[in-house]
């Protein structure tokens, strides 16, 4: 595909830009329930064109552009202030919560290096319930991960089991304020009491939730300590681009204490290029995210988002008690904010999603694992608001559909995962090609129905499921 030989006037360049939008899905509609976070369109507009003003101001060079560094500074003390830090804390905006938690990982990783030289293979206890960028972080640094069990009624981490799991080659314990999977708030406290035994780093995980948790303290829901005021936490990442309603891409990493910042920092003067200086993962970025940020903390203000999370925790109540009323839909563990998952014992959940999708709405499959079911994540946010009633209708005649056709669904599945298991018993050279073809996988396309795929996929052993994933992801991109 050659660059076009003239350049493309702009009304058919946008044409054209409009005509690939067409088969994504409707985010404006209130209707994906993950991935999106909308603060409605005033608040949309205002963050853009903050946004787009300093779109080409790069962010590598606070010495030509001192307004980005003013701009951060004061998102990370207001986020500091949010998340009931003091004036030791501090911290650094970043791309997103996986380049946050990246950083607070390195940071442990090379404190470990010079504090504890005689580990030659750090270790990280987590939660099964903790989100997959700690294990990017690792597979990146270097790091082995110690997955600790969950409670299986809760879905909240095992304090007991993380203390179990600690070894002398451990660096770092993980929680979660919430869990993205179920919502769920991690036993904070009580794992931050294990890292101050044992003389650990700790680092919670708010990247979803920070900013909405911290809203519905001051409003007076009941939340339990989870952030910089619990003593042993010693860093935590919470993304402003989720529920702090800013553009993409813009995350917070806080450090409980300057020293442990200095280890996530880069710095190289050995070529003969200029010295390169680095807060974060990236080089060159782009002012616009931070400048959103920016804007959507100063719009809003504190009045604005309590008007949005008491809106939200109220549309959220309102799902979760039509959802009680329904016997073939549960909801596990008890969600503390605007965020849950759903489960069924008596319809295969894949393909509640793909009715779900063809009434409009989207939620996000979670395979099972560690014991719990196979699930839908929902996510609520702003735009959400006003359509509880439809998104319960939907709900209702996607189970009527299933219920209608019987134990089909059911059975299928229950058909796919014992062939998956008879491929898997005696494994060959064609296994994999086999176990592509039953899920229906065809290379280089996006499939239609999900419900085939996610069966299977359900199936089959993680390892696996990540090396399939892998090979159709380098199929999808050119």
């Amino acid at each position: 595909m050659p660059i076009p030989a003239h350049g493309l006037p702009a009304e058919e360049l946008f044409r054209r830009l409009e005509m690939y939008k067409e088969r994504d899905v409707s985010w404006r509609a209130g209707k994906i329930l993950t991935g999106i976070y909308d603060p409605g369109g005033e608040t949309e507009a205002v963050v853009k064109e903050a946004y787009t003003r300093f779109l080409t101001e790069n962010a590598l060079y606070p010495n030509l552009f001192p307004s980005l560094l003013q701009l951060e500074n004061e998102v990370v003390r207001m986020v500091v202030d949010l998340l009931q830090g003091d004036g030791e804390v501090v911290g650094n905006c970043t791309s997103g919560g996986t380049e946050s938690i990246m950083l607070a990982v390195k940071s442990v990783r090379d404190k470990a290096r010079v504090e504890r030289p005689e580990i030659s293979m750090p270790e990280i206890v987590l939660s099964q319930t903790a989100h997959p960028a700690f294990h990017k972080a690792a597979h990146y640094l270097g790091l082995k991960t110690i997955v600790t069990p969950f409670d299986l009624q809760s879905f909240r981490a095992d304090p007991a089991a993380m203390r179990q799991a600690i070894t002398p080659n451990t660096i770092l314990l993980v929680a979660s304020a919430p869990c993205y999977s179920h919502g769920v708030i991690d036993p904070i406290s009580e794992i931050a009491e294990i890292a101050r035994e044992h003389n650990l780093c700790f680092h919670v995980d708010a990247c979803v939730g920070g900013i909405h948790l911290s809203l519905l303290r001051k409003a007076g829901y009941p939340i339990p300590p989870f952030d910089l005021s619990v003593p042993g936490v010693t860093s935590l990442s919470v993304d402003m681009h989720k529920y702090g309603y800013a553009p993409k891409n813009v995350s917070v990493i806080l450090y409980r204490q300057r020293a442990l910042r200095r280890y996530a920092f880069f710095a190289s003067a050995e070529t003969t290029s200029y010295s390169v200086l680095n807060t974060t993962v990236l080089s060159s970025k782009s002012g616009g995210p931070v400048a959103g940020a920016w804007a959507a903390l100063n719009y809003l203000g504190e009045d604005g988002y309590l008007r949005i999370v008491r809106e939200v925790s109220e549309a959220t109540r309102q799902m979760l008690e039509g959802i009680l009323e329904l016997d073939d839909v549960y909801v596990l563990g008890e969600p503390a904010m605007c965020m849950f998952a759903l489960a069924s014992r008596t319809l295969n959940i894949f393909e509640l999603d793909d009715e779900m999708t063809r009434r409009g709405w989207t939620l996000q499959p979670q395979f099972s694992a560690g014991g719990g079911p196979a699930n839908l994540h929902v996510s609520v946010h702003y735009s959400t608001v006003g359509h509880v009633a439809e998104f319960l209708q939907a709900l209702r005649e996607s189970i009527a559909t299933l219920k209608e056709r019987g134990n089909a669904g059911a059975q299928e599945a229950l058909a796919l995962k014992a062939e998956v298991e008879r491929l898997m018993a005696q494994p060959d050279a064609e296994t994999f090609a086999r176990i592509v073809a039953l899920a229906g996988v065809e290379p280089g396309r996006l499939p239609s129905n999900f419900a085939r795929i996610n069966t299977v996929l359900d199936a089959l052993p993680d390892s696996l499921v990540g090396t399939l994933l892998l090979e159709y992801l380098n199929s999808l991109y050119a």
